[in-house]
């Protein structure tokens, strides 16, 4: 009967930074599931989303001031996904100490771990970290997992702390490092952040020449593709229970430039890409350090769960669909 009981018991799945791009990506998919073996909840800092499905909870992850009414309203989460983040480089680099207060997820590494402290009998949640390509320096294409992380500004470095905080005081967890992250606008609470491929539609709507960096490279990844990636590792986690220690680039499939990147947008929307005027990174100053070539070989994320990437330029049509 106790058994039965624990089978038919609901999974709780947390969102930290729910009320971001990714996390409203993240909670939509998880309302369109037809089971009822999950229960969901978001954090949100500065901003609430509205669901009537889902509980939401202000997190100050500084502090950790609001893990306490999550452990009572909602309880012990079985997966937590970190979307939590200052995550415009210029920023982390106008207010270094706050970045790494906010980027290093202590208070919620110690929060999950003081749930085993108090019950040995208690699974560890499963930790699902967002970090960034730009933990690697930028000097070659097509970086692995295994190669050295050199950051070349404040955000990147935040985010190496993270990853070396989370291997050093987590026993479960997967980190993803993320290219820039594109695809629709949310339909909860649509962000008021820039999106990358309606920015660049929009520039190129006025029908006047417009800058693009030839010289900077990346492996933009469609938003729904990260979503079911993270739904593949959750189900898997649920389903076999072993504890993961696992870190894995999460790019598309194709190695652009900014410059290819409006091209791109250009041959999709029908727009005259002699508008199109390729600079170099070095001319303008975003005061910030930006590497110049961090893409990322993805061959470990699709080996390791069976994964087929939307390439560039169809993630750009099923962006531009949403917008025409």
């Amino acid at each position: 009967m106790e058994k039965e009981e624990k089978t038919k018991k609901k999974k709780r799945l947390l969102i930290i930074g729910g009320s971001g791009y990714l996390g409203q990506h993240l909670l939509q998919e998880s309302q369109k599931r037809s089971d009822d073996r999950w229960l969901t909840a978001i954090t949100h800092h500065s901003s609430s989303s509205s669901s009537s499905s889902s509980s939401s909870f202000q997190l100050d992850l500084q502090t950790g001031q609001g893990f306490d009414s999550i452990s009572r309203t909602f309880g012990q989460p079985d997966v937590v996904v970190n979307c939590g983040a200052i995550s415009i480089p210029r920023v982390c680099e106008l207010n270094p100490a706050v970045a790494m207060s906010v980027n290093v997820p202590s208070t919620l590494v110690k929060w999950l771990s003081s749930f085993t402290q108090t019950n040995t009998d208690t699974t560890t949640p499963l930790l699902i970290h967002l970090s960034t390509d730009q933990v690697y320096q930028g000097t070659k294409s097509f970086y692995k997992e295994d190669d050295e992380t050199l950051p070349v500004n404040v955000y990147g470095k935040s985010k190496v702390a993270a990853e070396e905080y989370i291997s050093q005081n987590c026993s479960n967890f997967v980190i993803l490092r993320s290219s820039i992250i594109f695809g629709p606008q949310t339909t909860i609470s649509p962000v008021s952040k820039s999106l990358p491929i309606q920015w660049i539609d929009g520039v190129l709507a006025k029908g006047q020449e417009a800058e693009f960096f030839h010289d900077e490279f990346r492996s933009p990844v469609y938003v729904k593709d990260v979503v079911n990636i993270i739904q593949i590792l959750t189900d898997r986690w649920i389903s076999d229970g072993k504890r993961s220690q696992l870190v894995l680039n999460v790019g598309g499939p194709n190695r652009v430039s900014r410059a290819q990147m409006a091209e791109t947008v250009a041959g999709v929307s029908g727009y005259n890409k002699s508008f199109i005027k390729p600079v170099s990174a070095s001319s303008i100053d975003r005061g910030v350090k930006s590497p110049a070539d961090i893409s990322m070989d993805i061959s470990k994320l699709v080996q390791t769960i069976d994964f087929i990437p939307t390439s560039f330029e169809d993630g750009v049509k099923l962006t531009i669909d949403t917008i025409k």
